[in-house]
């Protein structure tokens, strides 16, 4: 959301613009649920342009505190209990911080090597399957996901992409080759 220029030229008004964020996503993402959503996932897709020291300045305060109201929000309407996902895109140098920020999973993207994220991240994580392994033959995917699978483990874990996908995939050939191996993967 705030570029790395910015926090260096005009901090106080990137921290100003990243709290009016945050009360507008926390209110949000309140809605969200009193709506009916079962599970929230905040993204910081940001994350990959700020380095750790910029990324705990910028980025994890204001994570904490989406975490925090949301759960606070919805506690004092009575809404229940929604898990809450955090994916922050390349912070792979803050992925211990983030399993400690106050959300239920943290997502990986592809950047990060699952026996090292089972080393850092306390809690269930997301992912990480490369998304360009869309593209990749059938066998070849299945393949990818399996090993995935395997290296994460089936214990909290969710299986998952590393990032979204591109509009020139074709959703329903990957949709056929992706959910049958995670299922699969599991079993073996």
């Amino acid at each position: 959301v705030v570029s790395t220029q910015s926090t260096g030229s005009e901090p106080e008004a990137s921290h100003k613009l990243l709290k009016l964020l945050t009360k507008v996503i926390i209110a949000y993402l309140i809605e969200q649920v009193a709506a009916g959503a079962q599970l929230l996932q905040v993204f910081e897709s940001s994350a990959e342009y700020l380095g750790p020291t910029l990324f705990e300045e910028y980025s994890l305060p204001y994570l904490e505190e989406i975490a925090a109201g949301v759960k606070h929000g919805i506690t004092e309407r009575g809404l229940g209990d929604v898990p809450l996902i955090v994916f922050a895109k390349g912070a792979y140098h803050s992925i211990s911080k983030l399993s400690y920020a106050g959300y239920n999973v943290v997502g990986l993207d592809w950047t990060v090597d699952p026996n090292i994220a089972r080393d850092f991240v306390h809690i269930a994580v997301q992912g990480n399957l490369d998304p360009c392994a869309l593209y990749a033959p059938k066998e070849d995917l299945i393949a990818k996901t399996t090993d995935m699978v395997r290296q994460f483990g089936c214990r909290n874990y969710i299986a998952n992409l590393g990032h979204g996908i591109y509009q020139t995939w074709i959703l329903r050939v990957c949709v056929h080759s992706l959910t049958p191996s995670t299922k699969s993967a599991r079993r073996s």
